[in-house]
């Protein structure tokens, strides 16, 4: 088994990257009790086990889940267009601790949002978050194959003018990580749920002394408190 290396606390270990390719729910955006809810109300309509679908959500496209525990195609798409309607108008989104400030601190060439979310619900939720809108935003519609594939973040890579092995990925769930390592990035986990990654971090406080250099952006891993 791989061993997780979690950041220090006292800022001794400093990264850099071209950019940050970052995914959105669980890692910029605290979405989690919206997407709980749509889901959990996904299960009974369709009479599945709740614990079950929700154990497959984390950085899975809502067709990917769907097909999952549903056979039918024409129901796929169909329950697709309905969760995205439902988490358009999901209440209680707000932004990881940190975020703000991070992406704040960053050139708009120098970060970019991959997620398993469609376009209007990532744009939504971001603007909901009050964070930045990214320049670079690939979201569920812009592959054909969702994470762990690593299509996402390389297609992000590439709108940012950049080879995806100069960027460092963020990511909060395992599939993430895996996209990200697959693409080539070295991969920061955000949360207790990012096995794999190169090192871990509670939340983007741990995102210290950030500075803007020609190459790209240099940070240290500080004390959360």
């Amino acid at each position: 088994m791989q061993k997780v290396r979690r950041a220090p606390s006292h800022g001794t270990v400093e990264w850099s990257a071209a950019a940050l390719l970052c995914d959105m729910d669980g890692t910029l955006v605290d979405s989690a009790g919206a997407i709980e809810q749509v889901w959990s109300e996904v299960a009974v309509r369709h009479e599945l086990p709740r614990p079950a679908v929700l154990a497959a959500l984390p950085g899975r496209t809502a067709r990917d889940i769907l097909g999952l525990f549903l056979d039918d195609p024409a129901l796929i798409e169909h329950e697709e267009a309905w969760v995205e309607r439902r988490q358009l108008a999901a209440p209680g989104v707000g932004p990881i601790p940190g975020a703000r400030r991070l992406l704040s601190g960053l050139p708009a060439s120098r970060w970019a949002v991959v997620t398993a979310a469609p376009e209007p619900v990532a744009r939504a939720r971001l603007a909901a978050a009050g964070l930045p809108e990214p320049t670079v935003l690939v979201a569920a519609e812009a592959v054909v194959s969702g994470k762990p594939s690593p299509e996402g973040y390389r297609l992000a890579a590439a709108r940012l003018g950049l080879a995806c092995e100069r960027c460092v990925v963020l990511e909060d769930a395992a599939v993430g990580v895996a996209a990200g390592r697959a693409a080539g990035a070295r991969v920061v986990g955000v949360g207790p749920g990012a096995h794999g990654a190169d090192v871990v971090v509670p939340d983007l406080l741990s995102f210290t002394d950030l500075e803007v250099t020609g190459e790209g952006v240099r940070w240290r891993f500080g004390e959360t408190s």
